[in-house]
């Protein structure tokens, strides 16, 4: 098999957290700034650390503003939800013998805010949090980690994900990427597969195999 390990990226590729993300973020923004900003313009967070979030965002106390950001997420915990169709993806990708991963630009803390409830954290066996490298996204050193603890190589990897981020972070890892369209509802991003829903992943794998014999 060409791809022994399948890597996801949390947010808009196994979970849709966008609701949740963008108005917790307004929330606290309102809170710290005094300001209220439409959503349409705090989607650039997406896809990237909080604390970058919120450095663009020019908040000066960032540790306690990320604290209360976390806080905010929670009175949106139950808009949080494992998008249709990737438990049975996720199952299929175990039976196939695929070892999957995470990397994501959550802290370690925020990973398991939501993994706890919604029960598909026991199909990851290694997890790169923002937490874990000193460079982020759109830098390939989380990819980069990934492997060092995993023992994968470049060419066994397929990092899935939705955003410029994950794209450019798979490129500078020398990683393929596959878009999940589905969370970012965008098709103009690089990658070498681009999947309109989770199922397709599984057919994107399995067209590698025989690309690969």
């Amino acid at each position: 098999m060409k791809y022994t390990n399948i890597v996801f990226d949390i947010d808009g590729t196994l979970l849709d957290t966008e609701y949740a993300v963008l108005h917790s973020l307004q929330d606290t923004v309102r809170e710290a700034a005094g300001t209220e900003m439409p959503l349409l313009e705090l989607t650039f967070a997406l896809g990237i650390t909080g604390a970058d979030a919120l450095e663009r965002l020019h908040i000066t106390d960032i540790p306690n503003t990320l604290d209360r950001w976390n806080e905010n997420m929670g009175k949106y915990a139950d808009t949080v939800t494992v998008f249709d169709g990737m438990r049975d993806v996720l199952e299929n990708l175990r039976k196939a013998g695929c070892e999957m991963g995470i990397v994501t630009s959550r802290t370690r803390e925020e990973y398991g805010h939501d993994f706890r409830s919604l029960s598909i954290g026991h199909y990851f066996k290694t997890i790169i949090c923002a937490d874990d490298t000193r460079k982020h996204k759109p830098d390939g050193e989380p990819l980069l980690k990934y492997m060092e603890l995993s023992g994968a190589g470049h060419g066994n990897i397929l990092y899935v994900g939705d955003s410029e981020y994950d794209s450019r972070c798979a490129g500078n890892a020398g990683v393929c990427f596959a878009l999940a369209v589905w969370g970012s509802h965008r098709e103009d991003i690089r990658a070498e597969y681009y999947l309109r829903e989770p199922a397709c992943l599984l057919s994107a794998i399995t067209d590698a195999f025989r690309g690969a014999e």
